[in-house]
């Protein structure tokens, strides 16, 4: 599979070269040159297969010969190593819980799926590796699991001061030696410009070999696709073939491979981009200009993206067609208030505790349902632990919230981070000088 930029289709690169270089240097994103339709036949047993059974076939259909079989199902059975069942709720509805990996969030199918792919082409050369992230709570903590003890590998992770919780803070701060965590003295966006700076800086380039673990990275979308090819799944079990997701957005990583996975085949009725006050693209397709802003604090924090990178590869997926993108998708926002009383809601229904993007996911289900009424599942995806947010549950909720294991180990770690302003010339600085 070639890949191209969305700045420009006229030149292609290998997967290896996408996957390391994460941006082209013409600044856009990399794009497959097609998706390929899986068989039919496929589509219609898909409820016989395996959860890694449906995330190798679905891996291999867009990397093609990249990876020899044998090698990428290793790599896949090493990532999809837990499971995404889904939960119904009373309503009628149902939650795709996502949040079974070793760092509590959904970003654990990408990281671990980047990691392993890195490490594959990576194996014979001798050169360390440096990845960096921008991180707005879960992308960081997963990457940091996902990379601790890769050989020939240097993770650097940027997260916005005062703006992570305390578990996503140990999760970024308590990792193996090769794993650097550095506070940012500003918003999600600041730490986002800073790494894209980064990749666009030559000099830095000819000294350090690069390469973003973010959702701009094609290697992070792809297994994001597994997921929602396995609830269809799980819902053909049921007898049901007719499926709206509802998808927490604020890179909009998520719902871009959600889109990837139809252009793979898989039949979903609608898609609907559920956001939190952080709103570039529920008014972009209200009609409004798309005009990014300064990202907003909100309960639901990895979602506080302001410039959503992501948002260009939808655009290239329906060749800047807003009418067609419409079709396909609806998008809504919330705000804190309407965060917690969903929480709320849903907890005193279903003695079910999700976490505030969940909620909000399952808020704009919700709205969707009410002005389109119809025999259809309606699946809102949940993407962290509530756990992970222990200051936003009301009183009588968060007490209840089951705290795993792995949590309480963290808690007797030691932190380490250093703290950074936005200047990009002290980021550089850092790099071109790590610590020991």
């Amino acid at each position: 599979m070639r890949f191209y930029s969305t700045n420009s289709k006229q030149s292609f690169v290998p997967f290896r070269e996408a996957v390391f270089a994460s941006l082209p240097k013409d600044k856009g994103l990399y794009m497959p040159e097609s998706i390929p339709t899986l068989d039919e036949e496929f589509i219609k047993n898909i409820d016989q297969y395996s959860f890694s059974e449906i995330a190798f076939k679905v891996a291999e259909n867009i990397i093609g010969d990249d990876i020899p079989s044998a090698d990428l199902k290793r790599i896949i059975d090493e990532t999809v190593n837990f499971d995404a069942p889904l939960v119904a709720l009373k309503d009628g509805s149902y939650i795709l819980e996502l949040f079974q990996g070793p760092s509590l969030a959904f970003k654990d199918f990408g990281a671990r799926f980047m990691s392993r792919v890195m490490a594959y082409f990576s194996e014979k050369s001798n050169q360390t590796l440096d990845v960096l992230v921008a991180t707005s709570g879960d992308t960081g903590g997963a990457v940091a699991l996902g990379f601790t003890g890769v050989p020939n590998t240097r993770v650097t992770i940027l997260f916005p001061k005062g703006k992570v919780s305390p578990i996503q803070e140990l999760q970024l701060c308590t990792n193996d030696s090769n794993i650097h965590a550095l506070e940012i003295d500003g918003t999600f966006d600041d730490c986002q410009a800073l790494v894209k700076k980064a990749f666009n800086d030559d000099d830095l380039n000819e000294k350090l070999n690069l390469t973003s673990a973010n959702s701009i990275n094609i290697s992070r979308l792809i297994p994001q696709t597994f997921y929602y090819f396995y609830a269809y799944s799980q819902l053909v079990k049921q007898g049901i073939k007719d499926v709206v997701f509802s998808v927490p957005s604020g890179n909009f990583g998520n719902l871009t491979a959600g889109l990837f996975a139809v252009r793979m085949g898989l039949p979903v009725k609608h898609f609907i981009a559920a956001t939190n006050a952080n709103d570039v693209v529920p008014r972009f397709l209200s009609g409004e200009a798309y005009e990014t802003r300064t990202a907003i604090a909100t309960l639901s924090n990895a979602m506080d993206v302001g410039n959503p990178s992501n948002w260009d590869r939808i655009m290239d997926l329906f060749n800047q067609d807003i009418s067609a993108l419409k079709k396909q998708l609806t998008a809504d926002t919330y705000s804190d208030k309407q965060t917690t009383a969903a929480i709320e809601e849903v907890y005193y229904k279903d003695q079910y505790i999700v976490c505030p993007h969940t909620a909000i996911a399952w808020l704009a289900g919700q709205a969707y349902r009410s002005k389109n009424p119809g025999d259809y599942a309606l699946v809102a995806l949940s993407t962290a632990h509530p756990c992970k947010f222990p200051d936003v549950f009301p009183k009588g909720i968060g007490e209840n919230i089951k705290v795993p294991e792995s949590v309480n180990e963290l808690r007797k770690r030691e932190q380490k981070k250093q703290l950074l302003s936005t200047s990009y010339t002290e980021f550089k600085n850092y790099l071109l000088n790590y610590p020991a």
